[in-house]
């Protein structure tokens, strides 16, 4: 049996060109479960003496510093506050970006009177709510098609009916406006990077540390420029979606067709030209795509905005996070509220792609019709806008009681689940303390430093080699000159365990998702809502199922990486050749063998991917954690944040945030290796599956 296994599983290097076919073509890959079992056993030999070491260091050494604690690295971060604040007035960088700072709040208060709040001396709004939803829903028509028309105006209509009409408005108004700076910013960057490989090496690993970094992270150095308001908000959410739509743009024109480019070369075009007529609409739907993800990107800051007075959804969930476990069914209906606004943008978005792509491909339809039904449904809009701004009730919205009436029927049902699941919940909480946090900190966190750090490194080579050592060097140097040594490993416990049961949880619905079409289409739409839901929204049930606490935060930030990790599992395991499992199944596997030793084996490198992700959305979730009693990291830049004396602690802890990431992440990728089959260089075939005989005769392929 586990003969057929393997040969299905090798199938597709058997035919190989680059494997020369016959007999010997499966002998290196014999050896990689050889290969597989000795990291195995290395890696348990460095947690083994890594244990050991714990226990005879006994805590010494840990670098522990007080939760209010400081150091001179931390004064200097603070004192640095204090001058650039003292120099205001002189700073030439604090005047130019005070002057930043009034135009976004300038724009944003116009862009309010525009469509939420009243534009004195007029008592509504300049567009009401009958306007804003006949002009989205033409906007929708016109890049979407009607479908998504009807949708938008729904999704919106109900945003009104739950009573949060104005803050949904502010919610956009702060994404619009900031989408429009990044694509303004990104777009030209974006064209720089596809242009030239230098300007791509130096920029790439800023964005890497942009996307890094948590949200909330921004908050703290971003005050120093920016006053509390509309203006940080902006700031703080371009910041935090500029690199999808680098990233994304910079890619779609790199994939332009080189013969192409060639022949509009020959033509006589200029490089203007072969920009603006060949290569941004050849690359077009990709750049609808980072739009999406950009958009996505901004509207999952609408919470952490509410921090800095931003406008918008996030106060009321703000408000209720505040309030405690009372307010579960407020904080429902607000996040609902995004969540009905990230499904819409997303919806709309994705779609325009899908249309431009079908346009450009000469699938349009009948575009005179299409144009007919546009200015029919475009007048719709404008008699709408002129209702709305004549007629006050179509103007604000009429006050209903839907919100009030879910929220008491949400905050019904945690009460209920409270009281009844209590013991399961304190249980729950108290063996996965007892059994797996506590241990795993005691030797991560409560080992020597330098064994730690040692202990980190050897694992580093071990999954990811040389680069991997060092990446990871460097990031521990790094946290070592934070003077947040301690509370960096209690941070990276609690990821490791939070990661851990997002893989497992991912592994078993990602394989379901995999193998059952109607698991796939029940699971994914709730995966795309929690994935869009703002990581804040989470923490609202879990504080009122299991309190304040370090569980808390760690199950938090489970929930939140669980729906992205899972789809990636399942599309990884959903993409292993049909070929290659129906040759398994008529072999004779069981389904628990075709799972363990032919589908999960050959996406090896999504299963890595998933857990690299994991990581960082769990890692994105600590300073989150901190604001419910995770501690460590978490505390500290919420601290830094909330009182000035302590904004260093703050910036450094943040910095640390962020090397524990990179760390992690290049640990991760390096761990997935090469693809199987892939080559490592276009001239020469994968270690894995290079032949010994290199004679240059014909060979057989043997299927």
């Amino acid at each position: 049996m586990a003969g057929a296994v393997t040969a299905a599983t090798t199938e597709h290097a058997r035919v190989s060109p680059a494997s020369g076919g016959g007999d010997e073509a499966p002998r290196p890959l014999a050896r990689r479960p050889q290969r597989a079992a000795r990291r195995w056993a290395w890696l348990l030999g460095i947690v083994v003496i890594w244990w050991v070491a714990s226990r005879i260091g006994d805590g010494r050494a840990v670098l522990y510093l007080p939760g209010q604690g400081t150091t001179d690295v931390h004064d200097r971060f603070t004192d640095l506050k204090t001058d650039l604040i003292a120099g205001r007035d002189t700073n030439v960088l604090m005047q130019v970006v005070g002057a930043l700072s009034d135009a976004f709040n300038g724009i944003v208060e116009h862009l309010q009177g525009l469509v939420s709040t009243p534009d004195l001396p007029r008592p509504a709004p300049q567009v009401g709510w009958l306007g804003v939803l006949g002009i989205a829903g033409w906007v929708s028509l016109a890049v979407a098609g009607w479908r998504h028309a009807l949708g938008t105006m729904a999704a919106l209509a109900a945003i009104g009916l739950l009573g949060l009409w104005s803050d949904g408005m502010d919610t956009l108004v702060i994404t619009f406006f900031a989408v429009a700076v990044c694509l303004v910013l990104g777009l030209p960057l974006a064209v720089w990077m596809s242009a030239s490989r230098r300007v791509d090496a130096v920029v790439t690993p800023v964005l890497d540390v942009l996307q890094t970094f948590p949200a909330f992270v921004y908050l703290a150095p971003m005050a120093l420029f920016f006053s509390l308001g509309p203006a940080i908000a902006v700031a703080v959410t371009v910041l935090y979606a500029l690199p999808p739509a680098v990233r994304i743009s910079a890619h779609a024109l790199r994939g332009v067709s080189a013969t192409t480019l060639e022949a509009t070369t020959s033509l006589g075009q200029t490089g203007w030209q072969r920009l603006v007529k060949v290569q941004l609409p050849m690359a077009r739907p990709s750049i609808i795509v980072g739009v999406n993800q950009t958009m996505m990107a901004a509207l999952s800051m609408s919470v952490v905005a509410g921090f800095v007075n931003g406008p918008g959804l996030g106060r009321p969930v703000l408000r209720a996070l505040t309030a405690g476990p009372n307010q579960v069914g407020v904080a429902f209906v607000a996040g609902a509220s995004i969540v009905l606004i990230a499904i819409m943008l997303d919806r709309v978005t994705t779609a325009a792609s899908l249309r431009s792509e079908r346009v450009a491909r000469g699938g349009g339809g009948n575009r005179r019709a299409d144009r007919l039904v546009l200015a029919g449904a475009g007048a719709a809009a404008l008699v709408a806008v002129h209702v709305s701004r004549t007629y006050f009730s179509f103007a604000e919205f009429p006050d209903t009681e839907v919100g009030p009436k879910v929220a008491d029927a949400v905050q019904s049902a945690t009460d209920w689940t409270t009281s009844h699941f209590s013991v399961l919940t304190t249980g729950v909480q108290e063996s996965v303390t007892t059994v797996l946090i506590n241990p795993l900190q005691d030797v991560v966190a409560g080992s020597p430093w330098f064994v730690t750090g040692l202990a980190l490194l050897a694992i580093s080579q071990l999954l990811a080699g040389w680069r991997g050592l060092l990446s990871s060097l460097v990031c521990l140097t790094g946290i070592y000159a934070t003077d947040l040594w301690y509370d960096a490993m209690v941070t990276l416990t609690s990821v490791l365990v939070a990661t851990l049961f997002v893989m497992l949880v991912a592994l078993v619905l990602g394989v379901w998702m995999a193998r059952r079409r109607i698991v796939d289409r029940l699971l994914r739409p709730l995966l795309d809502a929690a994935q869009v839901m703002p990581s804040f929204v989470y923490l609202i049930p879990v504080l009122a199922l299991f309190g304040p606490g370090r569980f808390t935060a760690i199950v938090a930030a489970f929930v939140y990486a669980v729906p992205v990790t899972t789809k990636l599992v399942a599309d990884g395991v959903g993409q292993v050749p049909v070929t290659t499992v129906e040759a398994a199944t008529a072999a004779g596997s069981t389904p628990w063998q075709l799972i363990t030793k032919v589908q999960l084996p050959m996406a090896r490198g999504h299963l890595v991917l998933a857990a690299n992700q994991g990581l960082l959305f769990v890692l994105s979730m600590v300073v989150i954690g901190g604001l419910v009693g995770g501690g460590a990291l978490g505390y500290d830049a919420v601290l830094g944040f909330s009182r000035g004396e302590f904004f260093g602690k703050g910036v450094a802890a943040g910095i640390a945030i962020v090397l524990l990431g990179i760390m992690v992440d290049r640990v991760a990728r390096g761990a997935a290796g090469p693809a199987p089959g892939a080559r490592t260089r276009p001239d020469r075939p994968h270690p894995d599956l290079r032949r010994r005989d290199r004679s240059p005769r014909k060979k057989e392929v043997h299927l």
